[in-house]
Order: C-alpha cells, then sequence, then structure tokens
C-alpha cells in the first residue's frame, strides 16, 4: 500500500507545473545563470564550484518544504486527507509515502543538476557519504517544517507563506549570495537556518574537501527533530 501510494503521490507532483518549476526549472535556471553570468561574487575558483552546492540545498528545500506543504496543504481544504485517512492505509503510511515520494522526486533533481553542473565544468570533492547524510537530514528537517505548516495553516495562508519563505531564504540562506557577504550579526542569525546549515555543509564537502560537517549536521538535526516532532503533535488532518 505505502510503494502504490509513494508511485501515486511522485505521478501527482510530477504532473503539477508549479511544482516543477519550483523543484526543477528554477534551480536549473539559477545553476546555469550564475554559472555563465557574473552576477554574483561567488569568491576565487570557479562559480560553479560555489553555487552547485547550494542549488542542490535549494533543490531539497523546494521539494521537501515547499512543494510538499503546498499539495499537502490543499489536499488538507480538500479533504483529501481525511478521506485518506479513513482508508485501509493507515496515516502513518500516508506520511511515509509522502516522504517516499519526497526522496524519489529528489534523486531525480539531484541527478539532473548534478549532470547540469558538471557540464558546466563542476569539479566536486569530499567524501560522498557526508554528502548523504546532509541530504537525508535536510529533507527530513524540511519535510517536517513543510508538513508543520501545511497541518496548521489554512491553504491559501500556505501557498503565500511557503513561496515567501523559499524567496527569503533563496536570498538570505547562502545559496546564491555567500554569507560573508551579510552583516556579522545578520550572518550569525543566517547560519542558524536550515538551509544555510545544509549549502555550507555541501560546499565545505564537495568545494572545499572538508570531512564529516558535524556544526551543520547538528542544527539540521536539531530543525528535524523540532520539525517532525511538532509536525507530529500540531497536524491537523482536516
Amino acid at each position: 500500500m505505502i510503494r502504490a501510494q509513494a508511485a501515486l503521490e511522485t505521478r501527482m507532483l510530477l504532473r503539477n507545473g508549479e511544482q516543477l518549476l519550483l523543484t526543477v526549472v528554477i534551480p536549473t535556471l539559477l545553476l546555469v545563470l550564475f554559472s555563465a553570468v557574473d552576477i554574483v561574487d561567488t569568491g576565487e575558483g570557479k562559480a560553479v564550484d560555489f553555487l552547485a552546492p547550494g542549488v542542490l540545498a535549494l533543490a531539497v528545500m523546494s521539494t521537501a518544504f515547499t512543494g510538499q506543504a503546498i499539495a499537502t496543504g490543499f489536499e488538507r481544504r480538500y479533504g483529501v486527507l481525511k478521506r485518506l485517512g479513513a482508508s485501509p492505509l493507515p496515516r502513518w503510511a500516508l506520511m511515509t509515502a509522502k516522504t517516499c515520494s519526497v526522496l524519489v522526486t529528489e534523486v531525480l533533481q539531484i541527478v539532473l543538476l548534478t549532470v547540469i553542473a558538471f557540464t558546466l565544468g563542476w569539479s566536486p570533492q569530499g567524501n560522498p557519504f557526508a554528502v548523504l547524510l546532509l541530504l537525508v537530514l535536510g529533507t527530513a528537517a524540511f519535510s517536517g517544517l513543510g508538513l508543520l505548516m501545511a497541518g496548521t495553516l489554512k491553504a491559501e495562508v500556505t501557498l503565500a507563506a511557503a513561496n515567501l519563505v523559499f524567496l527569503l531564504l533563496l536570498v538570505g540562506g547562502g545559496v546564491i549570495v555567500p554569507l560573508e557577504k551579510f552583516p556579522g550579526g545578520v550572518r550569525a542569525v543566517l547560519e542558524l537556518l536550515p538551509v544555510s546549515a545544509l549549502s555550507d555543509g555541501l560546499r565545505d564537502v564537495l568545494q572545499h574537501g572538508a570531512g564529516m560537517p558535524w556544526g551543520d549536521l547538528g542544527i539540521l538535526a536539531v530543525w528535524a527533530v523540532l520539525g517532525l516532532g511538532a509536525a507530529a503533535k500540531l497536524f491537523r488532518w482536516e
């Protein structure tokens, strides 16, 4: 049942034009544009080496947080979740299926963005296991926050809030603009955000060849526990 529901969730996600814009088109355009045109000072080295890890983090956020929050919010509003909750599929299994759908979509995103980045001259390095751990914890953190928003706010509010958060974190989360460009006090706050921890951790590993980024992993773990815990407690099915 979980496999069938996950396949359905994935098909619905990939057929949604707005979700594809968020999850595929925008990250791809940002990667290509900012790698090809010298718009933002990304420091020494090739721009794509700085941008690729940040865009991977953005892709995770767009799917696990923004896309999932909006889709789940409207499913809740139209009574889809209520009907599914009364079906033979347990509610925990429905959430598991949604998580599997997010993971499948992220794999497709990462493969596509990686191929494009290699075409642009990306030269990644570092420990693949550290990258995988960062992506998994980042997905858990953003998924919890997305489900918390979808399960507590009205669908229209979720739509506006999720898109606003996406835009704000795109600018201030270290995805495109280095956090070093922000004042010290602001930077200290921004570094605690999940997208900043994910993008910085990926950048430390893939660009600088660092070892396990325990600080960034710790931040993501805290967000994951808080987000998933709050979502499990406060999520309203109708």
